[in-house]
């Protein structure tokens, strides 16, 4: 690739930071009615397979570790034998915070950014990644997010308590990218008060910092459901 493209004619790039990358993957997929969505086949092969091979082709990433079950250690590790870049193939632990932490322990001493993606969203393409990257090694922490569309209520009880304005929401996706540093003070900082995040933002933003949101990509959805499968599907179709 030619990343030259995303910048104007005769405009250097500043080097980037060492960046690795977190795939975290070891989930149990309980929505997806029986379907193994790690290895789930999308296009004719695992779908965690795509999501890694796109970090492999994307020249700000250095190195990867990926986070799965124990069932599934061997299974990954061979689908990745030809992606120089995958460093370990590692088993997560009980929670999501667990399991990047135990991809961080696993990057290069001299990594200084951390990116975190879920390998469940299989259709991030390296455009993204070194958008987020960029944009991390600027400001310290970034994630891509697109608008959201539909009209959001606050529920309590069944009934609607609040409507915020839709102009102001954003639907954050990932990979998200930190400083590698601040991202493992904030995760143990999460860890030591008991707070359940739902994603690696949430920890640097409970210390007060600054989350730079750059320009995601309505195609990078989280394939959580069957439904979402069929349309990831869909999406590489009119791709080809």
């Amino acid at each position: 690739m030619d990343i030259t493209r995303l910048t104007k004619p005769g405009r250097k790039l500043l080097p980037l930071k060492k960046c690795g990358a977190v795939i975290v993957a070891a989930g149990s997929a309980s929505r997806m009615g029986g379907i193994d969505k790690v290895m789930a086949q999308l296009h004719g092969e695992p779908m965690i397979l795509r999501t890694v091979r796109t970090f492999q082709e994307c020249d700000a990433i250095s190195e990867i570790v990926v986070v799965t079950r124990q069932d599934l250690i061997m299974r990954i590790t061979d689908l990745c034998r030809n992606l120089p870049k995958v460093k370990a193939v590692v088993v997560g632990g009980a929670s999501r915070q667990e399991s990047v932490n135990l991809g961080l322990n696993s990057l290069s001493p001299d990594v200084k950014l951390a990116a975190v993606h879920d390998g469940a969203r299989p259709l991030v393409t390296w455009q993204v990644i070194d958008r987020v990257v960029r944009a991390a090694h600027t400001y310290g922490a970034a994630a891509p997010a697109v608008p959201v569309k539909d009209t959001i209520k606050v529920v309590k009880g069944g009934v609607v308590v609040n409507t915020p304005d839709r102009s102001t929401l954003q639907a954050v996706q990932t990979p998200q990218v930190f400083d590698f540093d601040l991202l493992r003070g904030a995760l143990k900082k999460a860890q030591e008060d008991g707070a359940q995040l739902t994603d690696d933002c949430s920890a640097v933003e409970r210390m007060g910092l600054a989350v730079r949101i750059v320009e995601g990509d309505e195609e990078n959805l989280k394939v959580t459901t069957p439904v979402d499968l069929k349309i990831a599907e869909m999406i590489l179709e009119g791709r080809k």
